[in-house]
Parts: C-alpha cells; sequence; structure tokens
C-alpha cells in the first residue's frame, strides 16, 4: 500500500509517498510544492491541484492522508490553507483517491509519542523511524519542515489504519 502524506498549505505545501509493505516503510518520495509570491491566490490553487493530480498520476497512492487545517489566531491564513486543502480534495477526486485526516495533535502523538511536539523533537522522532538520512533525501532543502511533516502524516496513517512498524 502507498500513502500519500499532504502537508498543506498554499506557499508550500508538504507531500510525501510512503510505502508499507510487508518489509516495512518506505520513503518513496518526499518533497515541497512551491508557489511563486508572484502568483494570484488562484494561480497558486491552480498549481497545487496541478501538482498533486501529478503525484497522484505517478506515484499511484491507494489513499491520500492530510493535515487537518487549524488555525486559532488567524482567520484568513486558514480560510486561504482550507482553499488549498480543496483543490487538494478535488484532484484526489478525480482519481477517487480516498482521504483521510488527521489532527496535528493525532500527528504528533502517533509519530513522537507526545501531542504537543515541537518541529525539532517531530523530525528527531521521523529519524528514528526512517534513519537519519531522511534530510538528505529531501530534494529541497527550503522548508524542510513541511516535506517533513507530510511524512508524518503518512505514517500516522499508517500506524492508525494498519498498525505497521
Amino acid at each position: 500500500m502507498i500513502v500519500l502524506g499532504i502537508d498543506p498549505g498554499t506557499a508550500t505545501t508538504g507531500y510525501s509517498l510512503l510505502e508499507a509493505n510487508g518489509r516495512g516503510l518506505i520513503p518513496l518520495e518526499f518533497d515541497l510544492i512551491e508557489t511563486k509570491k508572484s502568483f494570484t491566490h488562484a494561480e497558486r490553487l491552480s498549481m497545487i491541484y496541478d501538482h498533486v493530480r501529478e503525484i497522484i498520476r505517478s506515484g499511484e497512492p491507494d489513499v491520500m492522508a492530510i493535515e487537518k487545517v487549524f488555525f486559532a489566531a488567524n482567520a484568513k491564513t486558514a480560510i486561504a490553507v482550507g482553499q488549498a486543502q480543496g483543490v487538494m480534495f478535488l484532484a484526489a477526486a478525480d482519481f477517487k483517491l480516498p482521504i483521510v485526516e488527521y489532527a496535528p495533535g493525532t500527528i504528533k502523538k502517533v509519530v513522537s509519542g507526545n501531542g504537543r511536539s515541537d518541529k525539532k523533537q517531530m523530525q528527531q522522532a521521523l529519524r528514528s523511524i526512517f534513519g537519519a538520512s531522511i534530510r538528505s533525501q529531501a530534494k529541497k532543502k527550503t522548508h524542510f519542515d513541511n516535506a517533513a511533516d507530510a511524512l508524518a502524516v503518512a505514517y500516522c496513517h499508517v500506524k492508525m489504519t494498519y498498525h505497521a512498524p
């Protein structure tokens, strides 16, 4: 089974493809979809939609696991990220790909054992799960946190659904 993990955003969206099989967990890919600041919001959404469709087409995942949008302080950001999440849902629907959402605290609890882990603790937990080389596997070094978060979302889905290693 292949899980497409998504950490949604409008400027930077993290994504990962994680394979769970009888031999364990294999991170096939994790990277970023980065939109240009000069783009309008609609152009950014279109770019995200196109990229997610291509990731689904080429990676052939069995499910999309996505982090739920949660912003208490900034409604404008929450709306924009929610719109980005909407085009990701549309891309998944184009391929009849099932979608599962996870709250940030759930992802943190499953990956690190602590629902309030910070970025550094989450990355340490991911390195202990997948090996110290995961940062070097990321294609782009900027905003690595987003790609790592997407890998955490995919891992959370596997653990919550299949209780894999």
